[in-house]
């Protein structure tokens, strides 16, 4: 696994331990960035369900102001630490070693505002996607320009509609797929 793109292009990065953590694809993160670019450069980024932190660094990599990244599993969370630390990151981003929903809860208490949003549940728990974009949907962290991009099994769908966020892109690439959410 390797920054794609930017500032720590084809460093490498360490994946977490054990058969738990799935990462995002080299290849999947480089279609991700392909259509998000422009957006890129000084946005703030959401990584929930984080496991290596690739897709946020790779957001940091390409000029994003900030990133949380939102881990539940320390070995993972360490390996996110890890990866920070041996590319040389410093500032603009925080680990936030907690579950989704309750980080979520506790981010948008503190009223950030997040103009990328990506998840990657561990694909067994098919009812984080329902739980984490219905929350998004009504949360303070999303404006009308923000996007939520949801990576899932081709296998499963998690659906169209949550409250105000509405599914306007679908990409696969092999098992998996991106599913871009916004308001309307």
């Amino acid at each position: 696994m390797r920054v794609i793109a930017g500032k720590y292009k084809s460093r490498r990065l360490s994946a977490p331990p054990g058969v738990a953590t799935r990462p995002t694809s080299d290849r999947l993160r480089e279609t991700l960035f392909n259509v998000v670019a422009p957006g890129v450069p000084e946005s703030v980024w959401l990584d929930l369900f984080a496991g290596s932190g690739a897709v946020g660094i790779e957001a940091l990599s390409r000029g994003a102001r900030s990133v949380s990244f939102v881990e539940s599993a320390s070995a993972a969370a360490r390996t996110i630490r890890k990866n920070l630390d041996a590319l040389g990151i410093e500032d603009g981003f925080e680990v936030i070693e907690r579950e989704a929903a309750n980080a979520l809860r506790m981010l948008d208490a503190q009223a950030l505002k997040v103009d990328f949003c990506f998840l990657d549940p561990p694909y067994r728990k098919m009812g984080d996607y329902e739980q984490i974009l219905g929350f998004l949907s009504q949360s303070r962290l999303l404006d009308s320009a923000s996007q939520v991009i949801a990576e899932h099994d081709k296998h499963f769908d998690p659906g169209n509609e949550f409250g105000a966020l509405r599914r306007h892109r679908v990409l696969r690439q092999g098992d998996a797929v991106l599913s871009f959410y916004g308001r309307e």
